[in-house]
């Protein structure tokens, strides 16, 4: 058929054939270059960084590809951890309610130092010279950066968790999604039979 004969009908189709080729390579070309750097795949972060709907990564074709990543990833990750067993959700959940105790202890902590060094200083400042002093102001300063930094890292470590368990979550409701689609698709050719 050439160009001048096709419909309008048919040039639609085409179209929206070519834009799916298009956004399946570049969603196919996110996931290996997601696997080559080692980032965590996941249906929802796919999706994110090939700037494509979620439904998209869970069509046929595509899931499949995603799903080889992902059991490729955890292959490699299993065998670099052979220690360590899987992270679940319920894990992730868990380490993030003692990654908030860690930083509400570590605060309270933060404070009492602060308290009991306030205290400290009012004591000393009648009993040592200046250079006594300096020196102790500079150890303070130091214990209070090295805190500082502790607090930073488990806000870090916290964020992280948050993100993760957000994504599983968003993967888990996608799944869902996808699967009441498919259940209904076989309702229907179940019907039509």
């Amino acid at each position: 058929m050439t160009a001048a004969t096709r419909t309008p009908g048919e040039v639609l189709r085409e179209a929206r054939r070519k834009d799916s080729r298009a956004k399946r390579a570049k969603v196919v070309a996110v996931v290996d270059a997601m696997l080559t750097s080692g980032d965590l795949i996941t249906f929802t972060g796919v999706a994110r960084a090939a700037g494509v709907s979620s439904w998209l990564v869970y069509a046929d074709g595509v899931r499949e590809h995603i799903e080889a990543a992902r059991t490729r990833q955890q292959r490699q990750a299993a065998r670099a951890t052979q220690a360590h067993p899987p992270v679940g959700a319920a894990s992730l959940q868990t380490e993030l309610e003692l990654t908030r105790a860690d930083n509400a202890r570590l605060r309270a902590e933060l404070s009492q130092a602060r308290a009991a060094v306030q205290r400290q200083l009012g004591h000393q400042l009648d009993q040592l010279g200046s250079a006594d002093l300096t020196a102790r102001v500079e150890e303070l300063t130091r214990q209070n950066r090295e805190l500082r930094s502790e607090i930073d890292g488990l806000n870090q470590v916290n964020k992280n968790l948050e993100r993760r368990l957000a994504e599983t979550g968003e993967d888990l409701n996608a799944a869902r999604t996808s699967l009441r689609r498919m259940i209904r698709a076989e309702n229907q050719r179940s019907v039509v039979d």
